[in-house]
């Protein structure tokens, strides 16, 4: 038996993760157009017309960012994109079969298809524009700037937008986005970089006084919630600091402390603030107000009963009784139409991508880049967790969208850039690995 350890592959041949990257576009591609093809059957009973630029559009998406991560991530983890691609491209399938039975003419597909492009546009500019994680570290108080302003956005009197009761929207001319999508990102990298200078002493000792950032987090937090009518900004915006925080000081008085505050900022706005009650009476008892505040739940849940283990089918459920569930309730079309299985995949799916972004988090060898893994993931996950959840009455609703799958653009493009950032840590991290493996190697 030959006592020579076999030669890492990925040292012999680095492009290898790209193949396999390749092969999983190939197979999504595979899946999302045979989803689109049951749909359009389902409803047309003929194969449809514009199934041409749709699969060119599934293509080139995959194409343009395979090529991409190929080029200047080549290390890189080769799940995350597939499985990004493959969350949208069920999505797209679903709100345009919503589009074409809600608002005619499939015209959220198409705004759809066009803030995937530019989705797809931004993940390109991060991994060229971002070479190496640790330059956003330099940044970080610039980044702490940004997040704030871009959180305030709405409240300002001309360009601020209360739209559906909540005021998080900015309209600049023609186009309407959601400023606290890109603002949780900002706020990630500024979140990473202030506990990277403050680890060492949150892990040695522990007084009153350091506990002031997170009371701060908690305030900050409550004011989006009254201010903005936005529940759910307001939840990850804590969530990511208390989980950072909890992270970098390897302290569990942190999280404990969180909870607390949490619970008792939970309680006050319930008994508060009108807006915060109506959804937890709604999440509690929807039927005591079946034709009002509780409809869409009630709606929802007769969405999921209907679809049962494997879903009515593709087009051919009713999921457009339940009102914006493009947008809020597209996990109770998936549990219609796909039924119990589908809406297993699509958490599978999420958790997956959480996985990556945590394996990616314990291979990072500088604190700073662990930290933004960890915040990325956590960003994602909870968003996926809450809308999720909330669908399912395990939480109240909060009315943020399904990453990658839910209708919007704002979520759409700040997804790819998440996605993009963890694509650079994974590249940088396994870079480390492989340097430490050859003769001589140092990390």
């Amino acid at each position: 038996m030959s006592l020579v350890t076999a030669p890492d592959r990925t040292l012999v041949d680095p492009l290898r993760p790209r193949r396999a990257e390749a092969g999983l576009l190939v197979l999504v591609a595979l899946v999302v157009v045979g989803a689109y093809l049951s749909a359009s059957l389902a409803q047309g009973s003929r194969v449809p017309a514009g199934i041409g630029p749709f699969v060119a559009w599934v293509l080139g998406l995959g194409v343009v960012a395979h090529l991409a991560v190929r080029r200047w991530a080549p290390l890189a983890s080769p799940v995350l994109v597939p499985l990004a691609l493959l969350l949208t491209g069920l999505g797209h399938v679903v709100i345009a079969r919503l589009g074409t039975d809600v608002r005619g003419g499939g015209d959220l597909a198409g705004l759809q298809a066009t803030w995937t492009a530019i989705g797809i546009a931004g993940f390109v500019a991060v991994l060229v524009f971002v070479p190496r994680a640790r330059m956003l570290q330099r940044y970080r108080y610039l980044a702490g700037a940004a997040g704030v302003a871009l959180l305030v956005a709405p409240l300002a009197p001309v360009i601020g937008r209360s739209i559906n009761g909540s005021r998080i929207w900015v309209s600049l001319g023609p186009v309407n986005f959601q400023p606290g999508e890109f603002a949780k990102l900002a706020l990630a990298v500024f979140f990473a970089g202030y506990l990277v200078d403050r680890r060492e002493l949150l892990r040695t000792r522990l007084e009153l006084r350091d506990l002031a950032p997170i009371a701060a987090a908690w305030i900050v937090s409550l004011g989006i919630m009254v201010l903005e009518r936005d529940l759910g900004s307001s939840l990850l915006f804590f969530a990511l600091f208390v989980v950072l925080l909890w992270v970098a000081a390897e302290r569990a008085v942190f999280l404990v402390v969180g909870l607390v505050l949490f619970a008792g900022g939970a309680g006050f706005a319930v008994s508060t603030f009108d807006h915060v009650e109506r959804r937890v009476d709604a999440w509690l008892d929807p039927w005591d107000d079946p034709k009002g505040s509780g409809f869409q739940i009630i709606e929802a849940q007769f969405a999921l009963a209907d679809g049962g283990l494997i879903g009515t089918g593709l087009g051919e459920g009713e999921p457009d009784r339940i009102p914006f569930v493009e947008s809020d309730f597209v996990f109770a079309a998936i549990g219609e139409e796909l039924g119990l299985a589908g809406a297993a995949a699509v958490l599978m799916i999420d958790l997956s991508i959480v996985a990556a972004g945590l394996g990616i988090a314990v291979r990072s060898v500088r604190t700073f880049e662990t930290l933004l893994a960890v915040g990325l993931t956590t960003l994602f996950g909870l968003q996926a967790f809450i809308i999720c959840a909330g669908i399912v009455r395990l939480v109240p609703l909060t009315g943020i969208t399904l990453p990658f799958v839910s209708y919007g653009g704002s979520s759409l493009v700040a997804n790819y850039v998440l996605v993009a950032l963890l694509v650079r840590l994974s590249h940088e991290a396994r870079e480390r690995e492989l340097a430490a493996a050859r003769p001589g190697g140092v990390r």
